[in-house]
């Protein structure tokens, strides 16, 4: 009886905590890198197949977190719509900011967000069809 009450808890612990597909990193969200590069349409509708969306981010932690990966990737933010009137994919409004120097710059229609190559990784506005690997983000 003993051994069947733990098997019991522990089934009612694992169902107390969200968790990620197989594959995907935890933070705040569950997220997971692209194995391939490509336009910021691409990373979109990828993203949206897996059941989720290009990355949003809206918190400092989570800006901190994404400083650790080493690729330069698209994540949900443009201008498309309007120049000049950032929207994430989700309809969030862009409260924070940590644009690159000189950015944004719209440099020949730079339409789509994505993060820089330096060691905080910054945001630069980007030709949308640049191919670039991406962040797919979803809620556990």
């Amino acid at each position: 009886a003993h051994f069947s009450l733990n098997n019991n808890k522990i089934m009612l612990l694992s169902l107390t905590y969200k968790k990620c597909p197989v594959g995907w990193s935890f933070n705040h969200s569950c997220y997971l890198l692209s194995g391939r590069s490509g336009s910021w349409d691409e990373a979109r509708m990828d993203c949206i197949n897996s059941g989720a969306d290009l990355l949003v981010i809206n918190s400092p932690e989570e800006q901190n977190f994404l400083s650790t990966i080493t690729r330069e990737v698209w994540i949900g933010l443009n201008d498309e719509e309007q120049e000049g009137m950032w929207k994430w994919v989700d309809g969030t409004p862009l409260t924070l900011t940590y644009w690159g120097g000189d950015q944004p710059d719209n440099g020949g229609e730079e339409d789509c967000v994505h993060l820089g190559g330096d060691k905080q990784k910054s945001w630069n506005d980007l030709w949308c069809l640049s191919s670039y690997q991406w962040i797919c983000e979803k809620v556990p």
